[in-house]
């Protein structure tokens, strides 16, 4: 097999089983925190590491929400794990300034995370980890865009960043921002998200103390966020408050 062919293979293989990522995280983490020495750190330092973690994680749904807030329906911004869709390219919006907003969106929530085990190491073998991963998917998603859109991709792709986006690139979305599409699309991965923050800040205090405080605000917080999931989650498949005709 030629090697474009084994990186387009490997990248379409990768991408319908990056859903194990998360699970590989929380396992690391878990030595992680047991060994990275914390007691070097002051309340005050220690309160600056979490609410950077917090801001990048943010940021990373910033631009999930985004892309999917401007994404119509059957467009590249609506793979499935079966494989890549396309009806139209996207090349307005967030995708003016870059080709795999929710790449970087995913890689910003999670390393948010990594960033909260207080350990620079385990951040720099996470991200060195999902580039190489993610590299594949990436090159398998434009092969796929290549073949299906020709020179109108080849166009686009000459002025949009593949990862670190361009903002003086900037065009106006077509489409406008749908709240609706947001809620509908993304709870499922905030929930992820706040419940990352919330195994390792009790993971770290268990290993400290030996105990589990259920009363924790990260675990205060986590108990809000599944109670707005279960409410979204209703919505969607009970009711049509947060269908949108033209949207995934």
């Amino acid at each position: 097999m030629a090697l474009l062919h084994s990186f387009e293979s490997s990248g379409n293989f990768l991408f319908r089983n990056r859903g194990h990522i998360p699970v590989l995280l929380f396992l690391l983490a878990v030595p992680i925190i047991y060994i990275t020495n914390v007691s070097y750190l002051t309340p005050t330092w220690e309160l600056i590491i979490q609410l950077v973690a917090v801001l990048v994680s943010f940021a990373g749904f910033f631009f999930r929400a985004l892309t999917i807030g401007t994404t119509p329906a059957g467009t590249s911004g609506r793979n499935t794990r079966e494989g890549q869709v396309a009806e139209e390219l996207n090349t307005t919006g967030i995708y003016s300034v870059i080709r795999h907003p929710l790449y970087l969106g995913n890689y910003l929530m999670w390393i948010g995370i990594v960033l909260f085990t207080y350990n620079l190491y385990f951040v720099i073998i996470i991200s060195l980890g999902y580039w190489l991963y993610y590299e594949r998917i990436m090159f398998a998603e434009e092969r796929f865009l290549e073949k299906k859109f020709g020179s109108s991709y080849l166009d686009w792709s000459l002025l949009a960043p593949a990862f670190i986006p361009s903002f003086g690139n900037y065009k106006k979305s077509n489409i406008p921002f749908s709240l609706k599409s947001v809620l509908r699309r993304e709870y499922s991965g905030v929930l992820a998200t706040v419940f990352g923050f919330a195994f390792i800040d009790n993971l770290r205090h268990f290993f400290a103390n030996n105990t589990f405080e259920i009363s924790r605000p990260s675990n205060i917080v986590l108990l809000i966020t599944v109670v707005i999931v279960l409410v979204l989650r209703t919505l969607k498949h009970h009711t049509s408050l947060l269908n949108e005709s033209g949207r995934s």
